[in-house]
């Protein structure tokens, strides 16, 4: 099984808070693991502008508005900028399935900075990561469902609205979903 590239959705009933109606994008998935970052929880404290002024990063006139995300429980200190597939930081941008890149690098901030860089962008602080095998027995669980992903959603300013809209995207209603599962 392969999730590189596709959206996790948590289950209602998620045991960890911090995944409560996450959806994450997973942006690397080998047998030694996975990693993806949360795309629908912002940083209510944290500013973009703010995180350029931590950097020592010059803010021009064209800079960009983005929000700052929570992108996992996991090295929070360091960011990863999710974008398009048009811009690319040299061997420092990981190609994710589905069209997407990752930078997890100073240019693109500055170029962000700058009003430059990638057409569409997330940025992210910390990322999710799985050990061998564990992200598969959390789906085994029932604990996420996989979607293939849009850059409609991925990139949406409504972070509010993406785990609903994940699940109507696949067919599903959230409404109908229970925190409980069972087994036939």
């Amino acid at each position: 099984m392969d999730l590189c590239g596709k959206l996790l959705v948590a289950m209602p009933g998620m045991g960890d808070p911090r995944f409560e109606h996450a959806v994450i994008l997973v942006c690397a998935h080998t047998p030694e693991g996975a990693m993806g970052l949360i795309i629908n929880k912002t940083l209510p404290d944290m500013s973009f502008s703010g995180l350029l002024e931590h950097l020592k990063i010059p803010l021009g006139e064209e800079s960009r508005k983005i929000a700052v995300h929570f992108g996992g429980p996991v090295e929070r200190g360091r960011g990863f900028v999710l974008h398009s597939p048009d811009y690319i930081g040299g061997p420092a941008t990981l190609k994710i399935e589905g069209g997407f890149g990752m930078t997890a690098t100073l240019d693109v901030l500055e170029a962000m900075a700058q009003g430059q860089g990638p057409d569409k962008a997330l940025l992210a602080l910390g990322y999710s990561g799985w050990g061998p095998g564990q992200l598969e027995a959390e789906i085994t669980r029932n604990d996420w469902l996989t979607v293939e992903p849009s850059e409609a959603l991925i990139f949406a300013e409504n972070d509010a609205s993406k785990w609903a809209g994940a699940l109507r995207g696949m067919g599903i209603e959230p409404l109908s979903l229970s925190a409980t599962s069972g087994r036939a």
